[in-house]
């Protein structure tokens, strides 16, 4: 297959990846919401944010330096292999130390024994690392959901059987370790490369060089993403946290599935023409409509289905975090087109501009949190909508600089499809609220009239865009 084709394919396969990874994964929350409580759910987002610095630390940008590369040799990957190991176990020893400090911080003593025994994920994830960067520099996204989905079905399973036997908290924790275990054995498995005992520090020096930013970055990102819940369960409570931890679970199934599911893909199908920025540029302003066109409606129309979604299905001790989800869902929508932004720095090598975007991100974030943290919980969830909405002019100005890919240009590609999203979901919500209609009715009438309103629209004003839509997601008849 040419290029073009193996990124179609990428696309599609990577998508049953995410929902393998990320869409069993909230069925599976959405059981566990039967036998857990809110103040499960608050100790495991209270130990979140330690987690994914772990992670980060481990991970360290070696495997976006490894897909980015032109060429790659086996002792590339092995001093990658071998730097992700030492880095997990160093990620782990520093988590085990200071569990009790962690612990102290948010006063629930159970805490340190949940991170020393959660943050083994950590170094068992460290193991395949190459492996998922080999699969994808080859776009071969099938190979990773034959080890993402029965990885995420045996722990999903195993997840519910804990719960249901009264073990808590312990059950999400076991789910993270066994969901790490099985999915690194069966990369293992599924892709050939097997580690020898070439090293390099040449090579890791080369690959520290393009990664440290990426790392630094994505300690910047992972703090800030998990500062929401470290301030709500300090300043408020652990069942706040709770419900707030598992609005977003349900929120990420939409953001992570749609939008990773292309970007993990394009970054190292475009990373092979990062030298013709008139082809990037027109690359990505397809990624943005192809985006767009999707996770905007599914935002929008799961705002308005929050509520229902959440009273029919879900216990009552539930229902407070419904109203969170829909500022979630807000404070969401300009997330694809940010991803593509930081995807083309990536493209482009420019780690340093990378990390200055992340930091000025950041401070502006963090200002604005001040300020809306007078609110409370509403006026945090408020405050990420504004974020969301400030920080799109810096993420484009460096796109317009590097490929000519601006602000004009990108409002240009997804601005109907906002439009029209949200035009539909208020009117809907609108006359949903007018006429009193029933949850049941809601979902079952209210969710088909949206679609069809949404792609009406989008065939009236905008056929060629649902034309290309079609042929991104029309299978290649040749292999």
């Amino acid at each position: 297959m040419n290029l073009s084709q193996k990124t179609t394919s990428g696309i599609i396969w990577n998508f049953f990846e995410q929902f393998a990874r990320r869409g069993f994964g909230v069925l599976v929350t959405l059981v566990l919401a039967y036998f857990l409580t809110p103040e499960d759910y608050g100790l495991v987002a209270m130990m979140a944010v330690f987690l994914a610095l772990g992670s980060s630390l481990m991970q360290s940008g070696f495997s976006q330096a490894l897909i980015r590369m032109p060429d790659v040799t086996q002792t590339d990957y092995n001093t990658a292999f071998f730097a992700n190991i030492v880095l997990g176990i160093v990620a782990y020893a520093l988590l085990f130390l200071i569990a009790p400090l962690i612990s102290v911080f948010y006063e629930e003593p159970q805490l340190t024994l949940l991170i020393r025994v959660a943050s083994l994920s950590i170094v068992i994830s460290s193991f395949q690392v190459v492996q998922q960067a080999s699969l994808s520099r080859e776009l071969n996204f099938k190979a990773q959901v034959k080890a993402v989905l029965p990885a995420s079905i045996i722990s999903g399973v195993i997840a519910v059987w804990f719960a249901y036997l009264d073990f808590g908290v312990w059950a999400l924790v076991g789910q993270m370790i066994l969901a790490s275990l099985l999915q690194t054995l069966f990369l293992w498995l599924v892709q050939g490369w097997r580690p020898t005992k070439d090293f390099s520090l040449p090579a890791l020096k080369d690959m520290y060089s393009f990664g440290y930013k990426l790392f630094l970055s994505g300690v910047l990102d992972t703090i800030f993403q998990n500062l929401y819940v470290v301030v709500i369960a300090k300043i408020f409570s652990a069942p706040i946290a709770g419900l707030y931890f598992f609005a977003n679970q349900i929120k990420q199934i939409v953001i992570a599935q749609l939008v990773s599911s292309v970007q993990a893909v394009t970054y190292p199908a475009l990373s092979k023409l990062n030298t013709d920025d008139e082809i990037l540029r027109r690359g990505y302003s397809r990624v943005i409509r192809a985006i767009t066109f999707i996770v905007f409606p599914a935002l929008a129309f799961l705002a308005v289905l929050a509520e229902p979604i959440f009273s029919i299905f879900l216990p009552d001790k539930w229902f407070a975090a419904a109203s969170y989800l829909q500022l979630m869902c807000l404070a969401s929508f300009l997330i694809p087109v940010h991803s593509v932004n930081l995807n083309i720095l990536k493209v482009k090598g420019r780690s340093d501009l990378f990390l200055l975007l992340e930091v000025l991100k950041k401070t502006v974030a963090i200002v604005i949190m001040a300020i809306s943290l007078q609110g409370g919980i509403y006026g945090l969830l408020v405050g990420q909508i504004i974020t969301s909405v400030i920080v799109f002019i810096p993420n484009s100005y460096f796109s317009k600089k590097l490929i000519g890919y601006g602000v004009y240009s990108q409002l240009g590609d997804f601005g109907f499809y906002g439009f029209s999203a949200a035009a539909v979901s208020v009117s809907t919500l609108l006359l949903s609220n007018y006429y009193n209609v029933g949850d049941f009715t809601l979902i079952l009438i209210g969710l088909p009239t949206m679609i069809v309103l949404y792609f009406g629209a989008c065939f009236l004003f905008k056929k060629s865009d649902l034309t290309m839509m079609a042929q991104l997601l029309k299978p290649s008849k040749r292999n």
